[in-house]
């Protein structure tokens, strides 16, 4: 069998049979049957095959010659045979348009018994991406939170600052709406990434209206709303080239990857697009939430408080002396 296999092979596959050397380069040599006869059943049944007495059978004599359509590579997946169905999807996300498709196969294709109908490619991948942002994101807001916690010690600030992640939110997804960015992995990364970034600019803000408000508590002009007004003025407004410059440098670094072209562009675009919406919009949302809000939990929870018990301080003398003057 090895020899008829090894004649047929030779016949319409070729086999190697030199070298032939140009200079640097190496060129294999085969040699095999023209097409009109490599492609005619009876011209290859006439094919001799050497026997060990030397004698020469025609190969229509020890095999049934014919032609077939078979695969073009022989694949396997957990030691099951496989075939592949390839599918490009434009203007649209892979996720939706998978999940649209398994509904439409599962109506109108029946799998026989044994077969399996398995989603792949960059789908699979992203499945188990998102299974894994599932753990990550909220371990990565956990660990944004514990660090500002450690940084303001103060609970209420940790949450004010975490105002902004809904406030980035917004312009990262719009800025990826006007880009036409369908969902993937490199825009969660980015996502991921922006966490961090909306952190910073937002305790740069706290920093500003708290020394402010505690600069007032010092010079004594925190003895009215009027005073706790002003003082936010003083940290919000007043104080904005600063707060500007920051956000300024992020997106002057950010901006030129949009532009970017070659390896690695389109990634790097989908990475850096929802961190520059996200930084606009954060950026504008803190400087018109946070004064109103910072106003609202100085003013009910410390200012007032302490205007009151000052009031009572200073009635309790005349309760005293009352019946001592009458």
């Amino acid at each position: 069998m090895d020899d008829a296999n090894d004649v047929l092979m030779s016949a319409v596959g070729g086999e190697p049979v030199t070298t032939t050397i140009e200079g640097r380069e190496r060129y294999s040599v085969n040699v095999r049957y023209l097409r009109d006869y490599r492609s005619d059943i009876d011209a290859l049944q006439r094919v001799l095959v050497n026997t060990p007495s030397g004698a020469q059978i025609p190969l229509g004599q020890v095999a049934d010659i014919s032609l077939k359509t078979g695969p073009g590579m022989i694949r396997d997946e957990n030691g099951r045979l496989s075939g592949y169905v390839y599918v490009d999807v434009s203007g649209r996300d892979i996720g939706s348009y998978v999940t649209e498709a398994k509904k439409i196969v599962s109506e109108k294709v029946s799998v026989p018994t044994g077969y399996q109908l398995v989603w792949s490619g960059q789908y699979e991948a992203m499945e188990r991406v998102k299974e894994r942002l599932k753990i990550v994101v909220p371990i990565t807001l956990f660990i944004v939170f514990l660090v500002l916690f450690f940084n303001t010690k103060s609970a209420v600030k940790t949450f004010i600052i975490l105002l902004a992640v809904p406030f980035s939110a917004i312009g990262a997804i719009w800025f990826l709406y006007l880009l036409n960015y369908n969902m993937s992995i490199a825009v969660w990364v980015g996502l991921i990434a922006l966490l961090g970034v909306d952190a910073e600019t937002a305790v740069f803000m706290l920093l500003y209206l708290d020394l402010a408000y505690h600069d007032a508590i010092r010079k004594g002009r925190m003895n009215s709303w009027d005073d706790l007004r002003e003082a936010i003025v003083v940290g919000a407004v007043k104080r904005l080239r600063p707060k500007v410059m920051t956000v300024s440098c992020m997106l002057f670094g950010l901006l030129p990857i949009m532009w970017s072209i070659g390896t690695g562009g389109d990634v790097m675009k989908r990475i850096a697009a929802p961190m520059i919406g996200g930084i606009i919009t954060s950026f504008l949302m803190e400087l018109i939430i946070y004064p109103p809000v910072f106003a609202i939990w100085k003013w009910n929870f410390e200012v007032k408080p302490k205007l009151k018990q000052t009031a009572q301080n200073q009635l309790e003398p005349q309760k005293i002396g009352a019946p001592v003057n009458a």
